[in-house]
């Protein structure tokens, strides 16, 4: 072998060597900076997929952790996209019925004319199509929680049925007579304006009030511009 392949052999050595502990420091800093930053997302995701930590969520998260223990009625409003589903699963997840079930429904997707069958269920008979008894989603959330999203949505009659649950405790499937007991507490959601559909004969005053008993808003995006750094490292992380 030459002086000059020995060189190039030994330089060639020292260059792999020194390529090898770059790459090992690298992927060691890589490794240290994916464990700070998932330490960094959950620190700031108190519920799950509920990421941020500017005032505006916070004050959500906040109103989440005041209302879970108790069984009250909870209105969460916000727009289309803002998360208002996953604020009612975290009500649920911790609140004392997280053990039970959780429930949806979404009633701007639903037909009109079942959305009644689908919330209380119905009888054999009651109906073309009906042929065996069939549990509506209140009796199968029974002991826990349903989330009505979309409220303003429902049906006028269907409304006087949900008040009744909501004052009673109790509603009949379709086609029944029969009154059957329920536990449930109610999350209801919704991007319209309630108010206005209460003016304008859409949405039951009454319904509205036993709603109405804790509202939540959630913030858009564009008024919490702290999260959107913290959303795109939570997503990445995923």
């Amino acid at each position: 072998m030459s002086a000059s392949s020995l060189v190039l052999d030994v330089s060639n050595h020292f260059t792999d060597v020194a390529a090898s502990r770059l790459s090992t420091e690298n992927s060691r800093e890589l490794d240290e900076e994916t464990i700070d930053l998932r330490d960094e997302v959950l620190s700031t995701s108190m519920f799950e997929e509920i990421v941020g930590s500017s005032d505006a969520i916070c004050r959500v998260t906040a109103q989440v952790m005041k209302v879970a223990p108790s069984d009250a009625t909870v209105l969460i409003t916000g727009e289309s996209g803002t998360g208002k589903e996953l604020i009612a699963r975290a009500i649920h997840k911790t609140s004392r019925r997280s053990r039970s079930a959780f429930t949806r429904m979404n009633c701007a997707v639903t037909p009109s004319s079942l959305v009644a069958a689908e919330l209380f269920g119905y009888e054999k008979g009651a109906f073309t199509g009906a042929n065996q008894r069939h549990a509506g989603r209140f009796e199968v959330a029974n002991h826990g929680t349903i989330f009505l999203d979309e409220i303003g949505d429902m049906p006028g009659e269907t409304q006087v049925a949900l008040l009744r649950v909501l004052q009673e405790h109790e509603f009949e499937r379709v086609g029944g007579t029969q009154s059957i007991p329920v536990d449930v507490r109610v999350l209801a959601a919704t991007n319209c304006d309630l108010p206005s559909a209460v003016r304008s004969g859409k949405f039951r005053l009454d319904l509205f009030y036993r709603l109405n008993v804790f509202p939540i808003h959630v913030p858009p995006l564009r008024d919490r511009p702290d999260d959107i750094l913290l959303l795109a490292k939570y997503f990445i992380e995923r």
